[in-house]
């Protein structure tokens, strides 16, 4: 069983509270993006599943007969790594949400570069801890770990995460601005370092 992406984000939040936040008020309204946007991609992502109602791997691979492409080869034994949820494939709710925590963090901070930590609750996780050095680092780390279980396809995941970032563009511009700042609605500022080239495509 796979540690649920919002549960791993906060305690990452944590983590960077801790550590990089010596003001109240900047861990509050740190934790109001991130919570806010958070909130906001799940509804998104989860409207969107229903919308577009798609299939998983393990369905496509054993139905691959059935696609109407007559390139697809068809598997009937195929499993992932970990049990498919009972819900539609695209988008990716991990990969929703943690494009929208982590942008809303990158935009809080200015910059994709920050060390950080997040760890599981799975017990049978080899390595609880993991360390990230940026961002965007956590996100890729999320669109290839749903992949190589088998329960995404890396499109969903990329177009996921670009979902989530949109969101956390449209919170930071709009809520929780600092107190006399006046850019409510205005760009998103300028992200220092190399994050995701469809990082800003809302701002």
């Amino acid at each position: 069983m796979a540690t649920s992406g919002p549960i791993l984000w906060q305690n990452a939040l944590r983590h960077i509270s801790r550590n990089y936040l010596n003001n109240i008020g900047d861990s509050a309204r740190m934790y109001a993006l991130a919570e806010a946007s958070l909130a906001d991609a799940q509804i998104a992502c989860w409207e969107s599943k229903y919308f577009y109602n798609f299939w998983h791997p393990i369905t496509a691979i054993r139905l691959g007969d059935q696609d109407g492409n007559t390139e697809t080869e068809v598997d009937a034994d195929w499993q992932p790594l970990i049990n498919t949820p009972n819900f539609p494939e695209y988008p990716s709710g991990h990969a929703t949400s943690s494009g929208a925590i982590s942008h809303a963090l990158r935009l809080f901070f200015g910059s994709d570069v920050l060390t950080f930590q997040m760890t599981t609750t799975n017990p049978n996780a080899p390595q609880k801890t993991r360390t990230f050095t940026r961002f965007s680092q956590a996100e890729d780390e999320v669109i290839d770990a749903r992949v190589y279980v088998g329960i995404d396809y890396r499109n969903t995941d990329r177009t996921s995460r670009a979902q989530g970032l949109r969101v956390a563009n449209w919170v930071f511009k709009n809520y929780f601005r600092p107190v006399g700042d006046l850019r409510v609605g205005k760009p998103c500022p300028p992200v220092h370092g190399d994050g995701p080239t469809f990082s800003r495509s809302d701002s």
